[in-house]
């Protein structure tokens, strides 16, 4: 079968059917099948092993925990997520290997750049969730003890306690700090500060 072939499940029948005839009239897109649940999901997978398997977050089972049996079922299976602007749900969409994260309620363009994105071995985003991932790929690239230096920072601590408390140089928290506010992309250290708190509340 020529085409990008691809599989859409979501429990909610008229957003499903909606997707499905958008997409199958894009030119070298071509729908193999529809599902509502995990069971589903993987189900598809194993059967029609399709390029793009475009999986909603709160189906019946769960969108996310589907994804392992997916991958196991259908190893070239690309899984593109479509879900509510939630940066938890995105968090942990990433860390199972999604491809992908739509925003439910984008258009079919914006779908369609997602696929053929997914398609080309990069990741997407939806434009109104870049932010957020930015602010977590900012996050994983602090070292183990910068972590611990933005730590103590966020609770109020000066450099001279926070190197007491760690039992480093005062110099040696000025340094870490200068690095925690360019990865942070930080003005200060007040700011710094806020943003990754933030980011923890965010979980």
């Amino acid at each position: 079968m020529t085409g990008i072939t691809m599989a859409i499940v979501d429990d909610h029948p008229l957003f499903r059917e909606g997707v499905s005839r958008s997409l199958s009239e894009i030119q070298d897109f071509v729908v193999v099948g529809e599902g509502a649940s995990a069971a589903e999901a993987a189900e598809l997978a194993a059967r029609h092993r399709p390029d793009i398997l475009l999986l909603d977050v709160s189906i019946p089972g769960g969108g996310i925990d589907a994804i392992s049996d997916i991958a196991a079922r259908s190893p070239q299976t690309k899984v593109l997520l479509t879900a509510s602007e939630e940066v938890e749900a995105l968090v942990a969409a990433l860390r199972r290997k999604a491809m992908g994260y739509v925003v439910k309620g984008s258009g079919s363009r914006e779908l369609a750049e997602a696929i053929r994105t997914v398609m080309g071995g990069a990741r997407f985003v939806s434009p109104t969730m870049r932010a957020a991932i930015n602010a977590i790929d900012k996050r994983a690239s602090l070292t183990r003890r910068e972590v611990e230096v933005i730590d103590l920072a966020a609770e109020g601590l000066s450099n001279k306690h926070i190197g007491r408390r760690l039992n480093l140089k005062e110099k040696t928290i000025k340094h870490h700090m200068t690095e925690i506010l360019s990865k942070l992309g930080a003005n200060n250290r007040t700011e710094a500060a806020i943003r990754w708190r933030e980011g923890a509340d965010r979980g």
